[in-house]
């Protein structure tokens, strides 16, 4: 029978590190407690988990103590959190000593497997809620989450120090919407560090300890990865159950790949080497992986030989949004490539291929989970490499279902059929999402006009509370990416905010529209869109790429078409020349005859002269609808 206080401590550690390897393991797992903080963006999550970690003397109190747990430059600026991390502490109450796991998980909506995979392996959450600005739909669906995940909910009011806080309103939002008991709320104030060490004895209380075993066979649960250039994949992992150490045989369940353990370790808040880990912690594995490819997001790791029933959630991340990527002129391609491989080490769920542009060269179909992810990778690329991209507007994949009963999703709009295969087309569909928004009801006619201009269709309204509601609609992917959330926020004044999850796929009247310039169709600007919103995209498109083409000796025709006919036109009228400068007393015959040789001239320009388009133009046009 394996028991974890007869374990050798690892003679490698420094003294430190084993007084703390030797204090973990006389902690039984009913001590354990495994938590996250569920929270809207800027609500003080990071700030909190700042306040945490000193209270457990992970850290030391001081003004430097700024987002530890965001570990990326994107998320410190942003105040967002894109890879899931996690850091362990330990924490003495009435005598006894506890190690809990703060597990630090993205809350956007465009990282939900994330979210989900750091969630199974919680016992419990903080409910972080903003005095100022109270409930937002971050809040409700993350809560709507973990709720239906079973995870026991603490109430914290953060800010509550604010002279423009309003504490007893966010009491009534929380008991209203979540039903949660006033009196289960601890107010405080992340900032100053107002009634934080309440929080750690609450989350002893009420947060169950993980179930798992040590004696049982080893099983551990993939939440996240990241590559680092010296150590290779790095694993963030939840030990279910047994027992792993340094150089352990193990197996991905998926993959039948083996590997053996290299390194295992906490986060304290960097990685720190131990022993062994046990059932029911958080922690870090390095289980020499070539490639971050091995690593499948919730795959079940387990020791090679032994049976084992694998642990449930698998689901490999499916892109939602798609971009043509494109080296600015003078940018070298290869450098550019290897930058973008080296970004995706660090990132799974971006898929990467080769592809080829008639307009713009060799570049690259990038796919993300959704437009916040491709905005933060595009982000990442430019400030970590210094690179420069032509970025072309983002595309949802759509899904064609042919007569034969066989479907295909097609994720660039060069790739849409052409007119002479609609008779095997059966239908088009496009991917819908529902989405949730709070705001103040003096807003709620112009939010439902701005839905139904998008084509929603709304499925739910509630009232938070006499100045708050939540409305829910089922809206296009297509149009919730083409910045619905900007437009949403300009109309509320900023006072709105959304979260959304996938809906499915509905069929739909799609087309694909191109712009056409003197008979050529330039494929990194065609788009798939609604046939009610040709018209008036093809008017806009055609009168705005005319302010961004030079001026030509020949006139130069811009077209806007759809489902085979020209919905939209604009024309550059050529160069002038007075050819007639030169005559002074001629008769009017030798004046004609200029006229007409001038007029042949620019008809033959016309049907040989190719118009050259820079790069600087599609990069000008391109960043208006990026």
């Amino acid at each position: 029978m394996k028991n974890a206080n007869n374990l050798n401590i690892n003679n490698e550690l420094t003294s430190s590190q084993q007084l703390i390897q030797e204090r973990i393991d006389r902690i039984p797992i009913s001590n354990y407690r495994n938590f996250v903080i569920v929270a809207h963006v800027d609500h003080g999550k990071s700030t909190l988990s700042d306040r945490l970690l000193e209270l457990t003397g992970v850290i030391k109190h001081g003004s430097g103590n700024k987002q530890i747990l965001d570990k990326l430059d994107v998320e410190r600026d942003r105040g967002i959190t894109v890879k899931a991390q996690t850091c362990s502490m330990l924490y003495n109450y009435k005598d006894q000593d506890y190690l809990l796991h703060l597990v630090d998980s993205p809350g956007h909506v465009d990282f939900r497997l994330e979210v989900s995979r750091s969630y199974a392996s919680c016992g419990g959450a903080l409910l972080l809620v903003d005095a100022v600005e109270g409930i937002k739909a971050q809040t409700v669906s993350n809560f709507y989450l973990a709720y239906s995940m079973n995870l026991k909910l603490i109430p914290v009011i953060n800010k509550v120090d604010l002279d423009s806080a309003n504490v007893i309103k966010v009491e009534e939002q929380i008991e209203n919407t979540f039903e949660l008991m006033k009196d289960e709320i601890i107010h405080v104030s992340a900032k100053t560090g107002l009634n934080v060490d309440k929080i750690i004895p609450r989350i002893i209380q009420d947060i169950p300890a993980p179930t798992g075993n040590i004696n049982n066979p080893f099983r551990a649960l993939i939440v996240d990865s990241w590559y680092d250039p010296y150590l290779g994949v790095v694993l963030l992992i939840h030990v279910v159950d047994g027992m792993v150490k340094k150089n352990s045989k193990i197996i991905s369940y998926r993959s039948k790949t083996k590997y053996e353990v290299r390194e295992v370790g906490i986060m304290y808040p960097d990685r720190m080497p131990t022993r062994h880990l046990l059932a029911g912690q958080v922690a870090y594995m390095i289980p020499g992986m070539r490639s971050p490819a091995e690593a499948l997001i919730g795959d079940t790791l387990h020791n090679q030989g032994e049976e084992i029933e694998p642990l449930p959630g698998f689901e490999e991340p499916k892109p939602m949004v798609f971009v043509g990527a494109f080296p600015a002129e003078g940018v070298e391609f290869k450098l550019l490539e290897e930058s973008m491989q080296q970004l995706v080490l660090n990132d799974r769920s971006v898929t990467l291929q080769r592809e080829t542009s008639n307009a713009l060269g060799q570049g690259w179909r990038l796919g993300f989970l959704g437009s916040l992810h491709a905005s933060v990778f595009k982000e990442r690329l430019e400030n970590e490499y210094g690179a420069k991209l032509i970025i072309t507007a983002p595309t949802v994949p759509y899904k064609i279902i042919y007569k034969d009963g066989s479907s295909k999703i097609i994720t660039n709009p060069d790739d849409f059929p052409e007119l002479s295969e609609r008779n095997k087309i059966d239908a088009f569909q496009e991917p819908y999402v529902e989405a949730l928004m709070t705001l103040p009801q003096e807003y709620m006619g112009s939010v439902m006009k701005l839905c139904e201009a998008n084509r929603g269709i709304q499925k739910d309204l509630n009232f938070i509370n006499q100045q708050q509601l939540l409305l829910k609609y089922e809206i296009p992917l297509s149009h919730l990416i083409d910045d619905f959330f900007g437009k949403l926020k300009s109309i509320t004044r900023g006072y709105a905010s959304l979260d959304y999850e996938d809906s499915g796929y509905k069929d739909s009247d799609i087309v694909k529209l191109e712009l056409i310039v003197n008979g050529k169709s330039i494929d990194a600007l065609a788009q798939v869109m609604h046939k009610s919103q040709i018209q008036k995209n093809g008017k806009e498109y055609v009168k705005n790429f005319k302010n961004y083409l030079k001026i030509q000796q020949f006139e130069i025709i811009i077209q806007a078409r759809a489902g085979g006919r020209i919905v939209a036109r604009e024309t550059i009228k050529a160069r002038k020349k007075d050819v007639l400068a030169k005559l002074h007393a001629s008769d009017i015959t030798r004046r004609k005859k200029l006229l007409v040789k001038q007029k042949e001239g620019k008809k033959l320009l016309k049907s040989i002269g190719n118009v050259k388009i820079n790069n600087d133009a599609y990069q000008a046009f391109l960043s208006r609808k990026t």
